[in-house]
């Protein structure tokens, strides 16, 4: 039942923003505007990480995971008692006879649809809650970047979280991250979580820079 484990395991760890994040719509092309004659001034920015540091980001992604707690800890308890039941069997199987090593294989059988049903319900739902809050966000992060790059002159921003991207290195001065996020969470006004030694806090947001659907 290593597998059955495995799933739980993913589904306490709140399967992450990353995981959410394969399913948001690509990045839209560039915006072109007009800038004054000059050397160009290129920024770089790591998306994905930006979103996910926001305090909303982290607000909302602490709020999401604690809604489906009740659903991990049942899932964790169907597979441990899936796991029991295994073992159960395979060690005393030569001591059953053959109908009730049959009966109990049925059982095992029977409840192991029902938690890989209910284990992919409770994934659809956090994903769909995740995907829904992220894409939301992110239009919102970016709205802020856009504003942020033109008061500072910025020609050109690159994401440097889109794998296969064009910044290959980048120096530190170039590297916008921080002050998008903290422009974001002034502009925001959602104050920072507290720091808890066990939180598990979300590491990478969308790779697309603008959602499809704007907030």
């Amino acid at each position: 039942m290593k597998s059955l484990l495995a799933l739980t395991a993913a589904l306490a760890l709140g399967l992450g923003l990353s995981a959410v994040a394969q399913t948001l719509p690509s990045a839209p092309q560039a915006h072109t505007k007009e800038t004054p004659a000059g050397p160009a001034k290129i920024g770089v920015i790591a998306f994905q990480v930006a979103v996910a540091q926001t305090n909303e980001g982290q607000r909302n992604y602490a709020e999401i995971t604690k809604k489906f707690e009740p659903q991990r800890q049942k899932l964790k308890a169907m597979s441990d008692e899936l796991d029991t039941l295994a073992k159960q069997l395979q060690t005393q199987g030569d001591t059953l006879s053959e109908a009730e090593r049959a009966n109990r294989a049925r059982v095992l059988d029977e409840k192991k649809k029902v938690f890989d049903r209910d284990a992919d319900d409770a994934k659809k739902n956090f994903q769909g809650e995740m995907q829904e809050m992220i894409s939301s966000l992110s239009s919102k992060v970016y709205d802020v970047l856009e504003d942020y790059a033109q008061k500072q002159g910025y020609t050109l921003v690159l994401d440097e979280s889109q794998q296969g991207g064009p910044v290959l290195v980048a120096v530190s001065q170039a590297d916008i991250t921080k002050a998008v996020v903290d422009a974001y969470n002034l502009k925001s006004g959602v104050p920072a979580l507290p720091a808890h030694p066990t939180a598990a806090a979300p590491r990478s947001a969308p790779q697309s820079a603008k959602p499809a659907t704007a907030q």
